[in-house]
């Protein structure tokens, strides 16, 4: 399980910038996950909840989760197509000429304070 080493690496980076903007309590951190990038999202926040919980500047936190859909481009048709419903070869041309656009992302995109 991946997904406690993640909640880590976010704790860390939250605490980070808590300190930096004299933060005393965060009430929530909202997260884009990419449709692909491997991570369970309930994983993610079972987690959370058990490693927030051990700091009190995070303590009672919510992790809120926003799914990125995943696009894949075609190089040969240069058209971009839902990766996970159509896989690796482009549905427009056929070709396998493709790479992931965005899908696999991991990022904090919200920290809110009380």
């Amino acid at each position: 399980m991946h997904e406690l080493g993640i909640v880590f690496y976010i704790i860390r980076d939250v605490k980070q910038a808590a300190a930096e903007n004299n933060v005393e309590h965060v009430s929530g951190v909202v997260m884009n996950i990419g449709e692909v990038s491997t991570i369970v999202p309930q994983y993610l926040t079972d987690c959370w909840r058990w490693a927030a919980d051990k700091e009190d500047l995070l303590r009672g936190s919510e992790l809120k989760i926003h799914i990125l859909p995943a696009v894949t481009h075609c190089g040969d048709c240069g058209r971009d197509y839902a990766t996970v419903k159509h896989g690796r070869n482009c549905p427009h041309c056929n070709s396998p000429n493709t790479w992931l656009l965005h899908g696999n992302e991991v990022e904090i995109k919200e920290i809110e304070v009380s």
